[in-house]
């Protein structure tokens, strides 16, 4: 790397640029593969991060309803990765 501050920066503002392409191309194949041969569980998890995302932006706890469901919510999320970990190991 060059010892040039303004150019060793832009080496790495490039290098970690290229880290993040590359790591979003591992976690989308990996999204992908997840897809392809669960769609279902892939599905449900979908629509379960839809429901934390709206529930998340929901206006008050509505009497800690809203945080309850959060964490059910997030617990079901766990419950589908740990199913879609499982048939893939057997």
């Amino acid at each position: 790397m060059s010892t040039n501050p303004r150019t060793r920066w832009t080496q790495w503002t490039k290098l970690l640029a290229l880290a993040a392409v590359l790591a979003a191309f591992v976690l989308g194949a990996a999204a992908q593969r997840a897809a392809a041969d669960q769609p279902h569980m892939q599905a449900a998890l979908d629509a379960l991060e839809v429901a934390e995302n709206q529930l998340e932006q929901a206006d008050n706890d509505k009497g800690g309803h809203k945080r309850r469901a959060l964490e059910l919510v997030r617990r079901a999320q766990a419950q589908v990765r740990a199913g879609i970990g499982f048939d893939r190991r057997r």
